[in-house]
């Protein structure tokens, strides 16, 4: 790696000689030096349940559920991004409280399309079966 053309600034200079490294160490009288890191109880991160808002409100946005859940994990999203993490627990909580609703609904919803669907398809089968007896009928009627 040439680095040739480059010039270093003055702090980032390589040390081409020993004499600051071993004043240093003669400083410290020869101990190594500790770092203390103070690290405190891991903080739970809320979770804002972005992405099953986004499918509520694309798949099944049922009297805008899913859209108001969309709102509010986008909220809870802000809140996280400027640490306030009760105000985005609180958000993350609607927000779920929503999509569960939301979710609810669409589900009864399938069921009663699909039922539907079904009794639909029989009544078209019993009227087809109704008309075909009748056409034979009428085409046997002059024979």
């Amino acid at each position: 790696m040439s680095t040739t053309g480059f010039t270093y600034p003055q702090d980032n200079v390589p040390l081409s000689n020993r004499i600051q490294y071993e004043a240093l160490q003669n400083e410290n009288r020869g101990f190594p030096t500790a770092t203390m890191i103070n690290i405190g109880p891991p903080v739970e991160v809320p979770r804002d349940h972005f992405l099953w808002s986004i499918f509520n409100t694309l798949f099944g946005n049922f009297c805008c559920l899913g859209f108001l859940a969309l709102i509010f994990s986008v909220k809870s999203r802000d809140r996280k991004v400027v640490q306030d993490m009760e105000g985005a627990r609180h958000y993350g909580s609607t927000a779920r409280c929503l999509n569960i609703t939301a979710l609810v609904f669409n589900i009864i919803l399938a069921i009663i399309a699909i039922i539907l669907l079904v009794i639909y398809v029989q009544m078209l089968i019993e009227m087809i079966q109704n008309n075909s007896k009748g056409w034979n009928e009428i085409n046997n009627y002059g024979k």
